[in-house]
């Protein structure tokens, strides 16, 4: 029986659930790439030989790879994960009956494949043309009718496991809404996760998987910006206190920008006492910890210096600080191409971008493996090594 869990960011790495690029990028075009949260249009067959030296990488170390679309298309054998697939694929407001008729009665005529394709790849006006009603007579032939999804390369925020349990996550952008209605999909019915047990769901208030930091056993930092909100944090942190998965959860507000979308564009946890930091915030980076309340609610602690308040919960001493770059120039342009979104492996052992030789030198005088990706084709949408991996298993941590 396969295991599935984490509690940790560092724990040794056994599974993890990638998405390799496909037809999806190819859909980016310089007049949707900012709708669909692309700065630019990655060159697809660089950005597959990138990601499968990633995935190489990562079996190199005894890591189980699973592809986000084998899974789904195995899941879609499932008449009834079919027809939820479709009916969410098929709701927006734009497609009106005749449409929606008519493309339903296509994807329910087409193999799990050929299925999986659609709904990751989209489906173009031009591609079903003609006779089907007023709006598809008026569409632009290039219009999508079904968006691509080009952000499935980014699985870490569809859903993050906690313990022994799947969080699916709430996507804040429109054009990523579907990514978690499709994840949910694959733990409810792919035979590989069946029985898994659930917290949060694509319908609550939004939390995104790369706000959520397991800095240690019971301890959970949740970053609340641009993606997460705080009413998904609070949603998030009475989930988990009521399923026994932590006792404390840090809600740390970042800014509410492109370049900190997420809690893991600025940190990242690379071994259970250090992190790596984006220098440029480390100072001005607050932390609420927010703990169970005896009588429902939650209790809300003052503000601290996030590392204060990380190491407090974590019970340590300190929690040590690696700087992204060598100067603030170079922090700056490191923190942009990805420097802190690292991938931890193992305690010490860390997935990063090649291109980020600074902020790399600085792990490996701190004692830390650094194994280099090329990413120039990859770090188009935003994401480094941690974004584009969920961890589905991790090695517990020995007790201390």
């Amino acid at each position: 029986m396969a295991t599935h869990g984490a509690d940790s960011e560092v724990g040794r790495l056994r599974t993890v659930l990638l998405h390799r690029p496909g037809n999806e990028l190819r859909r980016l075009t310089p007049r949707n790439n900012d709708r669909l949260l692309f700065d630019g249009i990655p060159w697809v067959a660089r950005a597959q030989d990138e990601h499968d030296a990633f995935a190489a990488a990562l079996r190199d170390r005894g890591v189980e790879v699973l592809y986000l679309t084998d899974l789904l298309t195995e899941a879609l054998a499932s008449e009834a994960a079919r027809d939820g697939a479709i009916t969410t694929a098929l709701a927006g407001l734009h497609l009106g009956d005749s449409l929606r008729a008519y493309l339903g009665g296509f994807l329910r005529e087409s193999s799990p494949a050929e299925l999986t394709g659609y709904l990751t790849a989209g489906i173009r006006n031009d591609e079903v043309r003609g006779g089907y009603g007023l709006v598809t007579s008026l569409l632009a032939h290039d219009d999508f009718l079904v968006d691509p999804l080009p952000n499935l390369l980014f699985t870490r925020d569809s859903s993050v496991w906690v313990r022994d349990r799947v969080a699916v996550t709430s996507l804040a952008m429109p054009a990523r809404s579907r990514e978690t209605q499709l994840t949910e999909l694959i733990y409810a019915e792919h035979p590989r996760f069946r029985g898994t047990r659930t917290i949060h769901g694509w319908r609550h208030e939004h939390v995104e998987g790369g706000d959520v930091l397991l800095l240690a056993r019971g301890v959970i930092a949740v970053g609340v910006g641009e993606r997460t909100t705080p009413a998904g944090a609070e949603r998030f942190a009475g989930q988990v206190f009521s399923a026994g998965l932590a006792h404390t959860v840090l809600a740390v507000p970042i800014a509410q920008e492109r370049a900190t979308m997420h809690l893991d564009t600025v940190c990242t946890m690379v071994d259970v006492d250090k992190i790596v930091m984006y220098p440029n915030v480390a100072d001005s980076l607050q932390a609420y910890a927010v703990t169970a309340a005896d009588d429902g609610p939650l209790t809300v602690a003052d503000a601290e210096p996030f590392l204060v308040a990380a190491a407090k919960a974590m019970e340590i001493d300190t929690l040590h600080q690696i700087d992204t770059g060598l100067d603030p120039v170079t922090a700056e342009r490191e923190q942009w191409d990805d420097g802190n979104n690292t991938l931890a492996i193992a305690p010490r052992v860390a997935v990063a971008y090649e291109r980020n030789v600074e902020t790399n030198a600085r792990l490996e005088e701190a004692g830390i493996e650094v194994v280099r990706i090329a990413g120039s084709e990859l770090g188009s949408g935003r994401g480094g090594p941690r974004c584009m991996s969920c961890p589905v298993w991790r090695e517990p941590l020995p007790a201390d």
